[in-house]
């Protein structure tokens, strides 16, 4: 995918690259990017341009497209219903073209002189802009380079603006009676020798100076700036502005939604009660016993029973779509329906999905229910919207609450940017007797309360309601345990299967007996990679040697490198803060983002192995499997 400088100026040449995927993730509409010899906002959607010598890429996803179509028209929100993802646009290296890309804006606005003897801080219109860098006349004779300023200001719907310099500057000067504002400011921007946040001083000619660190106190209105959407993307906004590094991690949280393409019996219902609509569409249950008596409905509905096909028939004349429930049950019963593996399975050509349950030679490890590897997966990843300072967390299905007002991709587009990933996943159960009577032992329950204690003390910190409204539940002990040892084996797996721990990914199926009636527990790792048809077989051929890597996974979670500051860690009145986590850091359980579901939140490895300060009973596996 090229990237194109947006208006005024369109090149034949690409400002930039970028891979597909991650246009739907680290880079998609409104995130900032530094390119070669520019600083950009990626232009929403309105401002993707794709090849017109070639059909607009299409990603069809059933199951996922239902779930969000579905919640979108809840809330008044349109989406196509029948091509809701698009594929983001492919550029041509070779033979580029100012048709196919995306739109970027210059931004920020204001650049900083590298000159040391000037650091003047200015807007780019009195800069000479020279081989796409911009100059500035320090002296008669001195010219010197320009950079964009490392700061820009946002707010937590995810606007953003320039921050306001001068008025920031001359902020404590226009609250002295008498005293004139200044009628031409002209900005120096001063670092210390380390250039640390706390020694940056901006300067006026005119006298008037303040520290960067003085924004911490102040309650700046939000203007409700939307740069990527355009000229028409100004709303209103009642939030107030933070000062943000523009590279920051916070500058950025992308709302990704996913699925498993999975085999879809409902799709088959509908076509089947289809077939004899004219017959059934006014079907009740009494007539419904009478209609099969009549050769082709009995013969298109044999497989099906009353329920069913009632349930089709209301879905159709509804419109809606027959749902295989939650996303993430949906997949886990289909993934613990899978067949026993027999010699010769070989996954169909072209099939987006092929599981089989394995039995390694020396048994399951105690706690362990069930083994499946899956040499075919393919999930859908779409981006429903983004924040920015906070991340937004999804629900234990995946999902999130769509009620909360986040950023939006577009202002006339009735789809959303996607992306497609095929590869190959180990799929792990636990028993649930096992899991549920663990959950009962005094010392989990006691360390459930302090992880509880914490999560309340992190919304405390939320203190605005919006943020409030939008935290998920509590997703207790249970999560907490499979979250964590999903780490911990993905961190085993990679030093064998040949894959980096970067290109693994973790996909948790947790649904606690007493909300979920389809109780869950297990986890899914994979791999896979856009725009490619699968990968090696590298990580299903380990998954047959589960028990290894547990045992290799409980040898490095017993002892971490920052022991006992790690393990002894209470999230409960902490005061550093880290309400989300018990006994989990850089040093044992945190991997890469891209890794993880949870932005690395939501961990704790003695519920997991024994650790120091803790009892023995308080882990899953209490002893090496």
């Amino acid at each position: 995918m090229t990237m194109r400088g947006g208006p005024p100026r369109m090149q034949q040449q690409p400002d930039g690259t970028a891979r597909q995927s991650q246009v739907v993730t680290t880079f998609g509409p409104g995130a900032m990017v530094d390119l070669l010899t520019d600083a950009v906002l990626v232009g929403g959607l309105d401002f993707w341009s794709y090849d017109r010598n070639y059909a607009v890429p299409i990603i069809n996803e059933p199951r996922l497209r239902d779930a969000i179509v579905e919640r979108f028209r809840q809330l008044g929100r349109e989406l196509s219903p029948d091509q809701p993802f698009r594929a983001p646009p492919v550029g041509n290296d070779r033979e580029p073209s100012k048709f196919a890309g995306v739109q970027v804006l210059e931004f920020p606005h204001w650049f900083v002189c590298q000159n040391q003897r000037c650091r003047s801080l200015m807007r780019r219109d009195g800069l000479e802009l020279k081989s796409h860098r911009y100059i500035h006349q320090c002296e008669r004779t001195t010219k010197a380079e320009c950079v964009p300023v490392r700061f820009v200001s946002a707010c937590k719907r995810g606007h953003i603006d320039e921050f306001h310099w001068i008025a920031f500057v001359h902020a404590a000067q226009s609250k002295e009676p008498g005293k004139e504002r200044c009628a031409a400011p002209s900005l120096t921007f001063e670092e210390g020798a380390t250039g640390d946040f706390n020694d940056i001083r901006i300067v006026c000619a005119c006298g008037a100076n303040e520290k960067l660190n003085a924004t911490y106190g102040l309650k700046l209105p939000c203007f409700g700036s939307r740069p990527w959407l355009g000229p028409e993307g100004k709303e209103a906004c009642s939030e107030s502005i933070r000062l943000l590094v523009r590279t920051a991690s916070n500058s950025y949280f992308p709302q990704v939604v996913s699925a498993l393409s999975i085999p879809d019996p409902s799709g088959d219902l509908q076509e089947k009660v289809r077939s004899v609509w004219d017959v059934v569409k006014s079907s009740t249950k009494e007539l419904l016993q009478a209609f099969r008596q009549i050769d082709k409905v009995r013969i298109a509905l044999r497989d099906f029973s009353d329920d069913e096909v009632l349930l089709a028939v209301s879905a159709i004349h509804e419109d809606k779509p027959i749902t295989q429930g939650p996303i993430r049950t949906a997949e886990f019963i289909q993934l613990t329906s899978a067949r026993p593996e027999a010699k010769g399975d070989l996954a169909p050509i072209g099939t987006d999905f092929f599981a089989r349950e394995v039995r390694p030679k020396d048994g399951l490890p105690a706690g362990v229910a069930q083994l499946v590897v899956a040499s075919k997966l393919r999930e859908v990843v779409a981006q429903i919207g983004f924040t920015r300072l906070e991340p937004v967390s999804p629900d234990l299905q995946g999902e999130y609450d769509l009620g909360v007002e986040t950023a939006a991709l577009g202002l006339t587009t009735n789809w959303l940017p996607a992306s497609e990933f095929r590869g190959e996943g180990v799929f792990i159960r636990f028993d649930e007797d096992a899991v549920r009577a663990w959950e009962e032992k005094p010392a989990v329950l006691k360390r459930g309360k302090q992880l509880l204690a914490g999560y309340e003390a992190w919304c405390g910190t939320l203190v605005d309601a919006e943020a409030r409204k939008a935290a998920p539940p509590f997703p207790g002990v249970r999560f907490y345990m499979l979250h964590s040892l999903s780490h911990l084996l993905m961190s085993a797996i990679s030093l064998e299967c040949g894959y980096a721990a970067s290109a693994l990914r973790e996909r948790i199926y947790c649904g606690p007996s007493h909300r979920d009636p389809t109780p869950m527990a297990a986890i899914l790792l994979s791999t896979g990679t856009s725009g490619t048809e699968g990968t090696l077989g590298g990580l299903v051929e380990q998954g047959r040697q589960l028990r290894a890597h547990l045992q290799a996974a409980f040898d490095m979670g017993r002892l971490c490198s920052n022991d006992p500051v790690c393990a002894t860690h209470s999230p409960e009145k902490d005061q550093a803060e880290r309400f989300l986590e018990g006994a989990a850091c850089h040093g044992c359980l945190f991997i890469a983002e891209c890794s993880c579901e949870r932005f690395n939140r939501y961990l704790d490895r003695s519920l997991v192995v024994p650790s120091i300060g803790h009892p023995a009973e308080l882990a899953f596996f209490s002893q090496r499997p």
